[in-house]
């Protein structure tokens, strides 16, 4: 396993993506990461746009949070409410709905949204590819390193965020 930002990485996707875009990582060998590397630095687009993951947590600070998110055709997050976490979310690729305290507004590529806290909020994947999008949960909202390949894995073993940052 390569570790990055002294967390582990599953081999299979940042080790991958390094050696098929090592330019995105200044020129870092893999085996250097761990020593040189604080806070995150990475192509957002990129890694959004090559998540095929429902939820995969990349990085968690103190106070924020980054997570890709990949929502399939017809479906959506879920319907929620953080009462104390502001939500930022970036559409990189698909077309969706987002519905905050009930007013819906279509979303797609490059539209930002953000959800205060306490807002009750759902984004849904209308298209017919995967909705692909980062969030950034103020503050974290998930365990530290979570990586979930569908909707139905991440509510069948939710982990909420432990106190426990990527660095």
């Amino acid at each position: 396993m390569v570790r990055l930002m002294k967390r582990k990485i599953p081999p299979n996707y940042l080790l991958e993506y390094y050696l098929k875009k090592p330019h995105l990582f200044s020129n870092i060998k893999p085996h250097k990461l761990e020593s040189i590397m604080k806070g995150y630095v990475a192509d957002i687009e990129e890694l959004t746009l090559a998540n095929k993951n429902f939820r995969q947590v990349l990085y968690t600070g103190k106070h924020m949070q980054l997570v890709l998110m990949a929502i399939a055709p017809g479906d959506d997050i879920g319907e929620e409410v953080h009462e104390g976490h502001d939500q930022f979310f970036r559409i990189e690729s698909g077309q969706g709905e987002v519905l905050i305290d009930d007013v819906s507004t279509k979303i797609k590529d490059d539209d930002v949204v953000i959800v205060p806290a306490g807002a009750k909020h759902n984004v849904l994947n209308t298209g017919d590819e995967l909705l692909q999008l980062y969030t950034i949960y103020s503050p974290p909202e998930h365990k530290d390193g979570v990586l979930r390949a569908t909707k139905a894995e991440a509510e069948a073993s939710e982990e909420h965020f432990d106190g426990k940052t990527s660095e």
